[in-house]
């Protein structure tokens, strides 16, 4: 599978990244190759005058580390194009992202690109979102524990996501210092649009990782090649010289 994200980040870069162009940087291990990818672009002379815009403050570390130049929202609040993975696909190119704790900046980034291209394996595919991991519902901290019944009336098993420190188990904390409660929906999410709107009516929910119609273009590595879907039509398969 880290075979198949690769290709998938390989060829996005490729095929979606122009010189002068301001790029959000995802966040999460396919990301990370997407960004591998981009800085040997920059190295090598391929690309030149790009920026990236961070989705965290991991993603903002790591390129520093390869070499790519960073700016910010204030200084381009319109990306051209936004490289980020998913942890799932529908077959109507909504997703769940999350996983990785920076859904509220990645959010953000996608909403401010002209093209918000997902770069996935095959596995990610899902008849059904919420069939393969847990929903992230990222909430202030304070009076967390009230949101546990509203989310079980919503069909959820609820979670608050832990993380360890110095050796004890601590809340998880997001960039923007928020706690994040992963909802396991048993059967699939029946109907994303209308959890996506019920959930932003709770006081103290932040955001969540239903991300409904935002994605563009979606890259998948799969063992015959690269599947790309462009949103709106047909999907083409390509092979990787």
């Amino acid at each position: 599978m880290e075979r198949l994200k690769q290709r998938a980040a390989y060829y996005a870069v490729h095929h979606f990244v122009t010189d002068n162009m301001v790029v959000g940087l995802g966040t999460g291990s396919t990301a990370r190759y997407a960004l591998e990818a981009l800085a040997r672009r920059l190295a090598q002379g391929e690309l030149r005058n790009v920026v990236g815009v961070p989705t965290s403050q991991a993603t903002a570390q790591l390129a520093r580390e390869l070499g790519i130049p960073l700016t910010t929202l204030e200084e381009h609040p319109n990306i051209d194009v936004t490289i980020d993975g998913a942890d799932e696909v529908a077959p109507d190119l909504n997703l769940v992202k999350g996983r990785g704790g920076a859904l509220l900046w990645e959010k953000i980034v996608a909403l401010a690109s002209r093209r918000r291209v997902i770069i996935v394996d095959e596995t990610k595919c899902v008849p059904r979102l919420g069939t393969r991991v847990p929903l992230p519902v990222e909430v202030v901290p304070y009076g967390w524990r009230t949101h546990w019944s509203f989310l079980e009336s919503l069909g959820a098993i609820p979670q608050l996501r832990m993380y360890p420190i110095n050796g004890k188990k601590s809340p998880y904390l997001t960039d923007s210092g928020h706690y994040i409660i992963d909802c396991l929906f048993p059967q699939g999410i029946e109907d994303p649009h209308a959890l996506a709107e019920t959930l932003m009516t709770r006081v103290g929910v932040v955001e969540h990782g239903l991300f409904i119609d935002i994605a563009t273009d979606v890259v998948i590595g799969t063992s015959r090649g690269i599947e790309v879907i462009h949103r709106g039509e047909d999907r083409s398969l390509h092979s990787l010289r």
